[in-house]
Formats: C-alpha cells, sequence, structure tokens
C-alpha cells in the first residue's frame, strides 16, 4: 500500500500572520516578513504532525492510494479523511496497463474516521496478480484554514510553537508534546480494533 499526495497545501492558504501574532512577534518594522519562511517551515511540520497523528488532512488536497489487494472484497477503506470525492479509480494490470472503472460501480461512503470506497454491487473490480488498484481522491475539511476545526488549528499552533521555540535544541525527547496537544487531537483519532481490520 502506499499513499502520495498529488497536490501540496498553498502558501496563501497557511495561517502565516495569525501564527505570528499567536507567537506575539513584533510587526510594523520594515523586516516584517524575515521570518515568513521559518514560520511556514513549522506550521508545515506542525500540520504534518497533527495530521499523522489524527490521520486527518487539515486542508483539502489530492491524493492518491495505491494497494495490491483488498482487504474486503466489497470496500475498501481509504487511509485519510475527510474524503470530499473520487476523483479516478483505476486497475492496473501486471504489464503496466490501466483500466478505468466507471464510477456507476462504486461510490463513496463518507466518514469522519474510515471514508470507504464501496462496490455499487456486490465485490469492487478484482485487483489482477502482480497489479494494483490506484484510487485518486480528495481530501481535507477545506480550502481555507477557516475550514479547519478550531481544536486542530490550536493544535497545529501549539506544536509549531513549540518547534519555533525549541528550534536550537539539539538533544530532546522526542515523545514530548507540548501541554494539551493530546487532549485537543485524541477524539480525532480512529481507534483501530481487531488489527486494524479494513485498513
Amino acid at each position: 500500500m502506499m499513499l502520495m499526495e498529488q497536490s501540496q497545501v498553498p502558501v496563501a492558504a497557511l495561517p502565516l500572520d495569525t501564527f505570528k501574532d499567536h507567537l506575539r512577534l513584533g510587526t510594523g518594522f520594515a523586516d516584517d516578513a524575515v521570518q515568513d519562511g521559518v514560520i511556514e517551515t513549522y506550521l508545515r511540520a506542525a500540520m504534518a504532525a497533527i495530521e499523522g497523528r489524527t490521520a486527518k488532512a487539515l486542508l483539502q488536497r489530492d491524493y492518491a492510494y495505491s494497494l495490491g489487494a483488498w482487504r474486503d472484497l466489497g470496500a475498501q477503506v481509504l487511509p485519510v479523511a475527510p474524503v470530499s470525492a473520487i476523483t479516478a479509480f483505476v486497475i492496473v494490470d501486471s504489464a503496466g496497463g490501466e483500466t478505468l472503472i466507471d464510477p456507476a460501480r462504486y461510490m463513496l461512503e463518507q466518514d469522519m474516521h474510515r471514508p470507504r470506497l464501496c462496490a455499487s454491487g456486490f465485490v469492487l473490480p478484482s485487483i489482477p496478480v502482480g497489479g494494483k488498484a490506484r484510487i485518486a481522491f480528495a481530501a481535507g475539511f477545506g480550502a481555507t484554514w477557516d475550514d479547519v476545526p478550531a481544536d486542530l488549528a490550536q493544535a497545529v499552533f501549539l506544536l509549531a510553537a513549540h518547534y519555533y521555540e525549541y528550534r536550537h535544541e539539539t538533544a530532546t525527547d522526542r515523545d514530548v508534546m507540548p501541554f494539551g496537544v493530546a487532549a485537543l487531537t485524541d477524539r480525532y483519532r480512529d481507534m483501530r480494533l481487531f488489527g486494524g481490520r479494513g485498513r
């Protein structure tokens, strides 16, 4: 299985100015933008950490998910939520030949934790030996920072501020998280029972 981002969050969608206010950086100076690159780096790093912890895409972008076998013949759980649309579904044979699957043969079952690609009939198209299925989809809470739930946005700010404040540290406990980040993100984490069946 492999999940690849097909598009990145544009700089314009990042809350650089709001995060500067959170850090209480000075404003009104000629060099106000001098730290924008650093601020962007830590915001993106914090977003990636929160997304990894919760399996939620904060800002909308495109993904491609490839896998060599179905765990459930009637449906496949997608690894990121929330999913707004499945944009393509392709079966690739062992020689690299691609078959685009008719959208009438599948549907998206939306879910905050475990969105699924479901067969419209009884089973999903078979994956040939040595081949794979490739599912393209769009996921994220929205295109702008205002679309991100307030608790997740605050978790990103807390973590990015932590990265910023300790940017010169060379040895820290890698398991340390700023106060409140775990509490803010726990309800978004998917509880996996029975060995994570469906992933």
